[in-house]
């Protein structure tokens, strides 16, 4: 798949461009049935299924303070979107300039003069142009004004509730890998370079690697999780504590600290992904060390035989 940053960068060539417009953060089952389409339909046309996305999100930049926590990285959106036979993804700034775009202006500068697109595709809810007047019926009569095919793909429901990435986004706060897992089609994924922690959990004989993430992605709610660890090509049971150790300390900074079950390399400065599982229990303060290397014991136990059961 090819990526372009700045829409100015990309030329067009003869192939037929069939675009997925939308943010598609956590590129959920919602998002992934939307760019399905789109993929199929270049296919058939022998074309180029692309997507074009604003980076920032667009909030971040007109209302910094509402921004929402990031289900997943740039990096790992574009390699979810590549296996799902996307060919080319643009990321493109998005400015206050490009804010104050009318929905016209967006479809003429954009998905015309620049792209010059076969057909577009966006979700039920998609809104676009300056304040989001843009609507996907608007779309559809400027896709007929202008000669270009729109799909508009309706809501995907999961349990009775319609897939959003703000309920995932309550899923995850709640610790609910399951209903999160349900929604996205995959784990939810942390990912971030181990730093030096306390070096506690070496003292008592569970060592654990500390992941520092970008302050943009949404954690998991406070707990201790069933995961599985990525580091390089290799795939580790762990056991995952996040949390303010309250054990230990009165009041501290969130921290995420995963402890891989039979691993004993160092890996300080590596990249890391977390994959998670399942919620193993909530957060406690134990009166002493030896509860806590317990209650970790059986964790470690409990998180085996989740994964062994997947």
């Amino acid at each position: 798949m090819q990526i372009v940053r700045e829409i100015e960068n990309f030329k067009p060539g003869a192939e037929p461009i069939y675009l997925a417009l939308g943010n598609f953060d956590g590129l959920h089952k919602g998002h992934q049935k939307l760019i399905n389409e789109a993929v199929a339909a270049a296919r058939n046309d022998n074309g180029i299924a692309a997507a074009f996305v604003f980076e920032p999100h667009p909030i971040k930049v007109l209302f910094p303070e509402r921004a929402p926590k990031l289900l997943v990285t740039a990096q790992h959106k574009a390699e979810l979107m590549e296996k799902l036979g996307l060919n080319l993804l643009i990321y493109n700034s998005f400015t206050l300039a490009i804010s104050k775009c009318t929905p016209e202006e967006f479809v003429q500068n954009i998905l015309i003069n620049k792209l010059n697109i076969t057909q577009a595709f966006a979700g039920f809810n998609y809104t676009f142009g300056h304040r989001g007047t843009g609507t996907p019926e608007l779309l559809q009569e400027l896709g007929k004004k202008h000669g270009f095919g729109v799909k508009i793909i309706p809501p995907v429901e999961v349990n009775g509730q319609v897939v959003s990435s703000s309920l995932i986004r309550k899923a995850l706060d709640a610790g609910d890998i399951k209903q999160s897992r349900a929604m996205l089609g995959y784990d939810p994924m942390l990912e971030g370079q181990v730093i030096e922690g306390e070096q506690k959990g070496r003292t008592i004989g569970f060592p654990t690697a500390n992941l520092g993430v970008s302050s943009e992605l949404n954690v998991p709610g406070k707990g201790v999780y069933a995961a599985r660890a990525q580091i390089g090509d290799g795939i580790f049971q762990a056991v995952v504590n996040i949390g303010s150790k309250p054990t230990f300390h009165e009041e501290y900074p969130i921290s995420i600290e995963a402890h891989l079950i039979d691993f004993h390399d160092d890996i300080y400065g590596e990249k890391m992904r977390l994959f998670f599982i399942d919620k193993i229990r909530d957060e406690r303060r134990f009166n002493n060390v030896e509860e806590l290397v317990g209650q970790i014991t059986r964790d470690r136990d409990r998180a085996k035989q989740i994964a062994a059961g997947q």
